[in-house]
């Protein structure tokens, strides 16, 4: 979260290195910043099958986590409605600017999902607060134009980084849900959703196009092949390693890793490598290398004890949703109380740290708002 929050300030710098930036459409290149969201992705796939056991663990009966499921999966779709929709609206002819309309779109989310039970409120109080909330995105909803038209209303031109993850989220969810600690089942969801992948990149699928606008798996498969892999990872861990032999765990995951790497670099030729067509490439390059990186924490933490020395940055584990829509609140604070940073401070190395101290800044926010019994909870 720390890395998504730096990468995605440096719209506002120049001068930053190819490497560190997205590759755009036309290129067959994987920049730093082009592995930041399938990483996420592919922890989001971890983090499931604790989750829903927690869940088990609890008595909770199918259709009540199938319930909590589909609340989450509602929310993060809203939400990347409402961000994506952010991105191409104007506000000439609109009673309130860009500016407030994005400030108020981020407390109507706080108040519609916020954790209230840390805060120890009144039930009605609580009722009203979402009410409230619903009330001011219904509000912004009505005001919106949209930069086509002058009298263009929301639409969903694609689902924002929130949807996709609330897409691959309930998909892979859903599967592990029904499939329980089974780990081949897991294997075999995940295989399906890259062939899938693989597929639509070959032109195989091409006779399905008259239903795809329809009935399709998002991003080609390509999303739920992320998120599935951490499920994988996960089922795998809890059914057979969580107690015992850690190293063979710690081996599975490097020969998984380089396995699955190798697979995306031979898949180059199936259209390249594209973050922005999800392209098969694409998705096992960023697999495989998100699973080397767990391996190696893995092996740092669970292995060696070494748990201390992210303390600082905790937040953006603990409270990740909070963290990421902080910035979409002190973006605009920023401009509407005018502060601008000087020019050699948004350009080159400079501007690079400047935007690694403004994540770091915005994770000390998001622990600060958690004190005060403000978070996210979905």
């Amino acid at each position: 979260m720390l890395l998504m929050i730096w990468v995605n300030d440096f719209w506002s710098l120049t001068q930053v290195p190819k490497w560190l930036q997205h590759a755009t459409a036309d290129e067959d290149y994987l920049g730093f910043s082009d592995v930041i969201f399938p990483a996420f992705l592919f922890i989001v796939g971890l983090s499931i099958p604790f989750a829903i056991q927690k869940r088990r663990l609890r008595s909770e009966t199918t259709n009540a986590i199938l319930l909590h499921i589909g609340s989450r999966t509602f929310a993060l779709l809203s939400m990347g409605i409402f961000m994506v929709n952010l991105e191409t609206m104007q506000d000439r002819n609109m009673i309130i600017s860009k500016l407030w309309w994005q400030v108020l779109m981020i407390i109507s989310f706080f108040l519609i999902w916020n954790h209230y039970s840390s805060l120890r409120t009144n039930p009605r109080t609580l009722i009203l607060l979402k009410i409230l909330g619903f009330i001011l995105l219904a509000f912004l909803a009505v005001t919106y134009q949209g930069a086509s038209e002058p009298t263009a209303w929301m639409k969903l031109h694609w689902w924002g980084i929130l949807g996709l993850i609330g897409w691959g989220y309930l998909i892979c969810s859903v599967i592990f849900l029904f499939g329980k600690l089974r780990w081949p089942i897991m294997l075999i969801a995940w295989i399906f959703f890259a062939a899938f992948n693989l597929a639509e990149a070959s032109g195989i699928l091409t006779q399905l196009n008259s239903v795809r606008s329809f009935v399709w798996i998002i991003g080609s498969g390509s999303i739920p092949a992320l998120t599935m892999a951490g499920v994988f990872v996960s089922t795998l861990y809890l059914q057979k390693f969580s107690e015992k032999n850690l190293s063979r765990f710690f081996l599975m995951l490097l020969g998984t890793g380089l396995m699955v790497l190798t697979i995306g670099i031979l898949e180059r030729p199936f259209g390249g490598i594209s973050k922005i067509h999800s392209t098969p490439s694409w998705t096992e390059i960023c697999t495989g290398i998100s699973i080397l990186c767990y391996a190696v924490l893995f092996w740092l933490v669970d292995m060696r004890g070494k748990n201390t020395w992210l303390n600082g940055i905790e937040p953006a584990g603990s409270v990740t949703l909070t963290c990421y829509l902080v910035p979409y609140l002190v973006y605009p604070a920023l401009i509407l109380i005018g502060i601008q940073l000087p020019t050699m401070l948004t350009s080159g190395t400079l501007g690079l740290i400047s935007a690694l101290v403004f994540a770091l800044m915005i994770v000390w926010i998001t622990g600060l708002l958690n004190k005060l019994g403000i978070r996210l909870k979905i």
